[in-house]
Order: C-alpha cells, then sequence, then structure tokens
C-alpha cells in the first residue's frame, strides 16, 4: 500500500484517553498556509513505510495498545484506505479517523460498516471562507454532508478548527459555529509557528491564553462543550 509517510509508534495524546499507535498517510486536497505538516501534502519529501512493517509492529503490540489514529494529510484520500482500516479493525484495536470533510459517502461507509470508533473533523472556517482559508475551490456541499454524517453517526466525535492571528479569530468562530451548531464537542487550537506552508507565518505569535479564552467562550454558544488544545 502506497501513502503511509510516517507512524508514531506510541501517543497517549492523539486518541483521547487511549494509548495508540499514530499513522501518518501522504497527500492532501487543501493548501492551509498554517498547515503544520507541509512535507505531507504531496509526500515528495516523506519517505514510504511498509505497510507490512507497520502491520508487523501492530500485531506485536496489539496487547498493549488500545487503537489507531489515523492522520495526514488527507487519510481518505488514499483508495485502499478502507482495506487499511478493516485490516487494524481485525487485529482488534479501535480506530480514530481525522479528516477535512471532504468524503461524505466515504466517511459514512466506514461508520456503517463499524470500522471507526472515533473521528475528528477540522472545521476550517465559515462557509464563505473556506476557500480563503484552504487555498482551493471547495465544495462546501460536502463538508456540510459530512457534519451531518458525523453528528448523526452515534460514534464519539470532535470538531477541530485552529486558530491563527490575522487569519483565523473570533469571527470566524461564529461564523464556523453556524456549520457544526448542535455539536456535541468543539475543539479550538492554537497554531504552531515552527513549521507551517507558508512560512511568513513562522513570525506571527500565536494568540496568547486570555484570547485563546474569549474564543471559547463564543465556541460554547454553538456546540455543547468546547475545549482549547
Amino acid at each position: 500500500m502506497k501513502g503511509i509517510a510516517g507512524i508514531i509508534p506510541v501517543s497517549m495524546i492523539d486518541f483521547e484517553g487511549k494509548i495508540a499507535c499514530v499513522i501518518f498517510f501522504s497527500g492532501c486536497n487543501f493548501r492551509c498556509s498554517y498547515c503544520h505538516n507541509p512535507e505531507l501534502i504531496d509526500g515528495k519529501e516523506t519517505g514510504e513505510v511498509k505497510e507490512e512493517d507497520v502491520f508487523s509492529y501492530l500485531e506485536s503490540k496489539k496487547k498493549w495498545l488500545d487503537g489507531v489514529s489515523i492522520t495526514g494529510g488527507e487519510p481518505l484520500l488514499n483508495k485502499d484506505i478502507i482495506e487499511f482500516i478493516s485490516k487494524i479493525k481485525k487485529i482488534g484495536l479501535l480506530v480514530k479517523l481525522d479528516t477535512n470533510g471532504t468524503s461524505p459517502d466515504l466517511v459514512k461507509k466506514l461508520i456503517d460498516e463499524k470500522l471507526i470508533d472515533y473521528i475528528a473533523m477540522d472545521i476550517k472556517a465559515g462557509e464563505e471562507d473556506y476557500e480563503r482559508i484552504t487555498g482551493v475551490k471547495v465544495d462546501i456541499s460536502k463538508i456540510k454532508k459530512t457534519i451531518r454524517v458525523i453528528m448523526n453517526s452515534g460514534i464519539k466525535y470532535e470538531f477541530r478548527t485552529t486558530l491563527v492571528p490575522g487569519l483565523i479569530g473570533v469571527e470566524d468562530i461564529k461564523k464556523a459555529g453556524k456549520l457544526i451548531e448542535g455539536a456535541k464537542l468543539w475543539y479550538i487550537q492554537n497554531f504552531n509557528n515552527e513549521k507551517n506552508l507558508d512560512r511568513k507565518l513562522s513570525k506571527i505569535e500565536p494568540y496568547l491564553m486570555p484570547e485563546m479564552e474569549k474564543m471559547k467562550i463564543e465556541a460554547e454558544k454553538y456546540a455543547e462543550e468546547a475545549r482549547i488544545r
């Protein structure tokens, strides 16, 4: 299987409440300037990890691992992702999926076939600003459909929005909140200025905690629970 770009053998933070292995897939259909994994966007700078090595590791550690967090890039761009996740489930591990929400039918299929146990979707901005933030043409109807699929899924989920001074702030929280109104959990997270697709962002200081707290209060107007990450 092509596209496996990297692996973190053990993580305590990527799959909430679980001991997880994190698997990164290369390739993404967005070009967000603040992306903190820019080397994964086209995969050119990332060495391939062999699928057999991944499953050999998972088999050897399945007694100590709770699950696997699948992230990217955008992992759902990989044509073999269903087969890959199915193999993980057969080992007996839980699966968390990170997605940007551009593949609603695939998300629904994974949920319907009980192949994922937790899903995290990025909410980039309000409807009218999605293309400004992602740097590409966006079919917003697909984003909305994925949101509905997730919120009606019955599995654990979170939405998350990255905040960047001068790019995404409190007004954007208000706009983004309208897309996920009634959601159970919404994380707002500060961007990391150490590594981004747009290197100019290294000169921008992330929000201070008092500013993050204000935006958390705004996010709480739309979601049952909002947290800062």
